[in-house]
């Protein structure tokens, strides 16, 4: 890995510099012309895409219950036993999340609140091929189930016996064997077969991306999720062969993660550079992760822990390890991160798989003002007054007041009609 040791001003800049990546014209034409046409004839156009792009010729979009129960029935045994453990632990995280509103009578004839009514249906996208992960199946439909959702569909490309399994695991209602922008189209606006939903959850492909971003304003969308991300802080007391490791767990997923250890120590930086390259050697998917490694990752070293969290803040990575002494003493400086790990034994694998907490999370920087998906992504929230005669008689004059200080005379009089005579 690259190490560089440029001052942090430098450093800072070069974060400040990253952009991005636009969409191609082409495909935005492409996306635009599924849309409208999914949207102009329903399942005639999805079948018609489905056939195009996948290959495939489906008279029925709809899984049936009987492939998703004899899924569950025939995956292996240990996966299934990890699936539930991994459930388990998800909903013990998540039901902490739940939201009750409230009501406040604090003034005498005034009531106020807050009402959360959770969304009627989501859509879940599952991608097909090798990134069909049916931990973030979990990750996606649980905190829905917890907020009470009453519809979770799913659309998948080709699912496999895991991915259907983990469903069932979760809770999801329906699934549909349909990928690619013509599934998001279908989830926005609703077909003979598949129901219009209300939000649509899941990473995909550009096409996928660029589909969630038209259909953005007819439905809610969680996030445009780019490239893996792993952020790791580190001293002098870190085991190299552990940072290494955990910096190709990232690098493994794709060609554009970014995989970043920011330290204090110069001989950590050489040892960690030297043990990417030995264990990239036995990778199997040694090609990926060496192009994540020699053209996105990069190991910096600053002199001090106080600057290593400024860079790594600027950087705001989707995980954030802290390989330190007394790491929890540091998490007070984390400002900027998806999901951060204390400790050495707490490696990132275990937040994608079986800790709890969502493994669902801003990238590309955003974390700077976005956060992991939760049970608060699959609510909305409404409010209510109530006013007595005597409280409105109250506050009436400071309503008509500023009313008619913004001009809006009916706001004024809509007021002074409820005023006694």
């Amino acid at each position: 890995m690259k190490i560089t040791t440029d001052s942090l001003e430098k450093q800072l800049a070069n974060v400040q510099k990253r952009t991005a990546q636009l969409t191609d014209p082409k495909i935005e034409a492409a996306v635009r012309e599924i849309i409208e046409t999914v949207q102009a004839k329903g399942d005639a156009a999805v079948r018609d895409y489905t056939k195009k792009f996948d290959g495939v010729e489906l008279a029925d979009f709809k899984i049936s219950e009987e492939r998703i129960d004899a899924a569950y029935e025939n995956i292996d045994p240990k996966t299934k036993e990890a699936l539930e453990v991994a459930r388990d632990n998800i909903i013990s995280f998540h039901k902490k999340e739940v939201e009750y509103g409230f009501v406040d009578t604090e003034k005498a004839g005034v009531m106020r609140g807050q009402k959360v009514i959770p969304l009627a249906s989501v859509g879940l996208y599952v991608p097909g091929g090798t990134a069909a992960y049916p931990s973030s199946v979990l990750m996606n439909a649980i905190p829905g189930k917890l907020a009470g959702v009453k519809r979770l569909v799913m659309v998948t490309p080709d699912p496999t016996e895991a991915v259907l399994a983990a469903a069932k695991i979760a809770g999801v209602d329906d699934i549909y064997q349909l990928g690619g922008a013509q599934a998001i189209a279908a989830l926005a606006y609703g077909t003979e077969t598949v129901p219009r939903v209300d939000k649509i959850f899941g990473p995909g492909n550009v096409y996928v991306a660029t589909a969630k971003k038209m259909v953005f304003g007819q439905v809610a969308i969680d996030m445009i999720a780019g490239p893996s991300e792993i952020g790791i802080i580190a001293d002098y007391s870190a085991k190299p062969k552990q940072i290494a490791a955990d910096l190709l767990s990232q690098a493994e997923h794709d060609r554009l993660a970014r995989p970043i250890l920011v330290t204090n120590s110069m001989k950590l930086a050489g040892s960690v550079s030297n043990e990417v390259e030995l264990q990239l050697q036995t990778l199997p998917r040694e090609e990926i992760a060496r192009e994540s490694v020699e053209e996105q990752g990069f190991i910096s070293v600053l002199p001090d822990l106080d600057q290593v969290f400024e860079l790594m803040n600027a950087i705001a990575p989707e995980h954030l390890e802290i390989q330190l002494p007394n790491p929890t003493g540091y998490l007070s400086l984390v400002e900027n991160a998806g999901s951060v790990f204390l400790g050495q034994y707490a490696s990132e694998p275990l937040g994608d798989y079986v800790a709890g907490p969502n493994h669902i999370l801003p990238t590309s920087g955003t974390a700077r003002f976005s956060s992991p998906v939760g049970v608060y992504d699959f609510i909305k929230r409404t409010q209510f007054i109530q006013y007595s005669a005597a409280a409105l008689e109250k506050e009436a004059q400071y309503v008509t007041t500023l009313a008619r200080v913004e001009g809006l005379e009916g706001h004024a009089r809509a007021i002074e009609a409820r005023e006694a005579k």
